[in-house]
């Protein structure tokens, strides 16, 4: 009897094992998106402040729901917008790399929620969880790539294609699940930094936009980017003129909207392929 019971209570207890192992299993997206030591969920209204710059860094966050923006200012008060994030985006990882105090300002855009995560509880887990480290290293690495996009798109794409690119991108073109092309209506202004042009080239722009129907103003608080704004990226100034149906962005070879003083025309700027991130059919 106990030699026959013997084996079946092992074989039970590997089973109970293996699954115990199978429900303990570390889960980089749970970990990011549920308290725990060292990890809060913070909840901030519209136009409250995360961090400003100049803070001491005290660990990380990770956006749940809802915008967030961040922004630096010069000494002379001059502000700029750097980015503007939305679920399952992180910012204020610099503390991680040994930055003492925040090198930028991080403000609710809407009402959102945060998990903040503590500097030693991020380290620790880094240290015991590759998937961790690895989902980490992803997202910085993509963020990375999107910088150098950036800074190739403002060396090289008019001031137009620009800020088609800049709404596209908020509004998560292309992304897995996003149903909703939708933004926070930003001022003028800020969009003008982000784009790195002025507020009137900004405003004739956006004015065009809606008129052609790439952009829908009546939807509350936010502002509806549909899949048609795409062309005016793809669109090529000196390409050959389509024999098909007419393309919407064949329109906007009109006047030239205001610019400063000795500011070089959009036509005179150097100009490369359209950006891999957005070079694709709209689904």
């Amino acid at each position: 009897m106990i030699e026959i019971g013997a084996p079946q209570s092992g074989r039970a207890l590997t089973k109970n094992t293996t699954s115990a192992k199978k429900k303990t299993e570390f889960n980089p997206h749970s970990f990011l998106s549920t308290i725990g030591k060292g990890r809060e969920i913070l909840c901030f209204e519209k136009k409250n402040t995360i961090f400003a710059q100049g803070d001491a860094t005290d660990g990380l966050y990770f956006v749940q729901s809802g915008r967030v923006q961040l922004s630096v200012v010069s000494e002379s008060g001059k502000e700029a917008t750097l980015a503007i994030l939305s679920e399952g985006d992180i910012f204020g990882e610099g503390g991680l790399a040994g930055q003492q105090i925040r090198m930028s300002s991080a403000v609710a855009l809407t009402d959102c929620m945060v998990l903040h995560v503590e500097k030693k509880a991020m380290m620790l887990a880094m240290g015991r969880e590759p998937k961790l480290s690895a989902t980490f290293v992803k997202y910085l690495l993509k963020r990375n790539i999107r910088y150098q996009d950036d800074l190739v798109d403002q060396l090289f794409n008019s001031s137009e294609k620009r800020l088609a690119r800049v709404l596209l991108l908020m509004a998560q073109f292309g992304k897995e699940g996003v149903s909703e092309m939708s933004v926070p209506r930003l001022s003028q202004e800020t969009l003008a930094e982000m784009v790195g042009t002025t507020r009137s080239r900004v405003s004739f722009f956006m004015n065009r936009f809606r008129k052609l129907g790439f952009i829908d103003y009546d939807v509350g608080d936010n502002m509806h980017v549909h899949s048609s704004l795409l062309n005016v990226v793809l669109h090529d100034d000196d390409g050959p003129v389509s024999t098909g149906p007419p393309n919407p962005s064949h329109f906007m070879r009109g006047a030239e909207p205001p610019r400063l003083r000795g500011e070089p025309a959009d036509k005179d700027r150097a100009r490369r392929p359209p950006l891999p991130e957005v070079d694709k059919n709209p689904n």
